[in-house]
């Protein structure tokens, strides 16, 4: 199942800014911050991730429902939707 092209712009925008966050909690690291700062900025960063990871999800389920909608077996790409899922749990 592919990324649907409305979720693809949403997600590249949330791993753009995980991505600058990830170059930020480096920078804090190389100047010796304090580490209860690094550990909030990874646990931002861990939760701009798993929203793309959901995003992603949620967007494989839209296709799901609108296949099933017309009537195609989609109970292979929904038991893959919820290991994908889980996956991010």
């Amino acid at each position: 199942m592919q990324v649907d092209q409305t979720a693809t712009g949403d997600v590249i925008k949330r791993l753009r800014r995980a991505e600058g966050q990830i170059r930020g909690v480096i920078g804090m690291l190389e100047e010796g911050r304090d580490c209860a700062d690094v550990v909030t900025q990874l646990a931002a960063v861990s939760r701009a991730l798993d929203r793309a990871g959901f995003k992603i999800i949620a967007s494989g389920l839209q296709q799901c429902v609108a296949a099933a909608e017309d009537g195609e077996d989609q109970s292979a790409n929904l038991e893959q939707m919820e290991k994908l899922f889980l996956s991010l749990a």
